[in-house]
């Protein structure tokens, strides 16, 4: 069934947004004081963005739940999204992720309040490497999404294929294994559309929204993505 823009747009724009709300939700109840979940650890905030991607593939089933740029480029390099609805599903994440960012904020207003630390307000929103080195951060992100894009390829055609709770699961291992350099955004869209809500949010207190790093996140999944599409479309082509 052919999807009109608005419909694509609408579909990932609350799928995203769910997945970003409840991930960003899961590291604020880890990082800001006064959390019933305070210092959970990051095997929390591995299973907190897993069940955030598990909520998100629901709502947004109707578009397929690429819920990601990464997914989107991916499936249009290996042929199986039109690259005519490509603006459209991008367009949508993006403007979940803000959304989903903001949601977020606001149920945690109180702790952004309590806390003192700028590093972990923006750690809330959005990604950042335990060693900076702009090149290796890079190669890991493009290594996270390969498997993230990849194993959905094996699965099918749209994330959806495969089941929510099969690619919460993937996501939890990615985390789990390869995400500790970076945090692993393996989305842009999930890194960039919270960090632009932070630099917009009047939150107290709060450091700068560390740009220069941003392009890693950014560009590091959709090199992931694209990758992992031509290495689909030959393997499983």
């Amino acid at each position: 069934m052919d999807l009109s823009f608005g419909e694509i747009f609408l579909s990932e724009m609350l799928g995203t947004g769910m997945l970003v709300l409840l991930g960003c939700g899961v590291v604020a109840n880890v990082v800001l004081p006064r959390n019933k979940g305070f210092d959970g650890g990051w095997l929390l905030i591995n299973f907190g963005w897993g069940i955030g991607v598990f909520a998100g593939v629901y709502v947004a089933a109707e578009s397929g739940a690429h819920i990601n740029p990464a997914v989107t480029f991916g499936l249009a390099v290996e042929g199986t999204t039109s690259w005519s609805d490509v603006p459209a599903y991008v367009t949508g994440q993006l403007a979940g992720a803000i959304l989903g960012a903001v949601v977020a904020y606001l149920a945690y207003k109180q702790h952004f309040d309590a806390g003192d630390e700028p590093g972990k307000k923006l750690a809330v929103f959005s990604t950042g490497p335990e060693i900076r080195n702009y090149g290796w951060n890079f190669v890991t992100e493009v290594i996270g999404t390969f498997v993230l894009v990849f194993v959905v390829l094996s699965f099918g055609p749209h994330p959806i294929d495969i089941g929510p709770v099969a690619v919460a699961l993937l996501v939890v291992g990615i985390g789990a294994s390869l995400g500790g350099p970076t945090g692993y955004a393996i989305n842009p869209a999930r890194d960039l559309g919270p960090r632009i809500a932070h630099a917009l949010l009047p939150i107290k207190d709060k450091g700068p929204s560390d740009w220069s790093y941003a392009w890693v996140p950014t560009a590091g999944p959709i090199v992931g993505g694209v990758l992992a599409g031509l290495a689909g479309g030959a393997f499983y082509g």
